[in-house]
């Protein structure tokens, strides 16, 4: 399996897009919680732990995860999007 095969695996398990949960929008897996409320928390200046206690549903490996793939996520989700079209 090559690295962006094993990429995809272990983002699927961090964050994915369903039409039929929230519309669409990126939530962490297994929860209908939209990854943009962990931007709109940060860029707000409120903490990981807030985010955490006010979304108890999110995993923090799940949260530390997506922090950490974050630009990969973007790269992956925006071609999956470009290809679809």
């Amino acid at each position: 399996m090559s690295g962006s095969a094993q990429n995809e695996i272990a983002l699927a398990k961090v964050v994915h897009r369903d039409p039929e949960i929230h519309s669409g929008d990126l939530v962490f897996t297994g929860t209908r919680v939209p990854v943009d409320s962990l931007v709109d928390y940060l860029k707000g200046g409120r903490s990981i732990e807030e985010y955490l206690q006010d979304y108890p549903t999110v995993e923090r490996w799940q949260l530390e995860s997506y922090l950490d793939f974050s630009p990969l996520g973007m790269d992956f989700l925006r071609g999956r999007d470009e290809s679809a079209s």
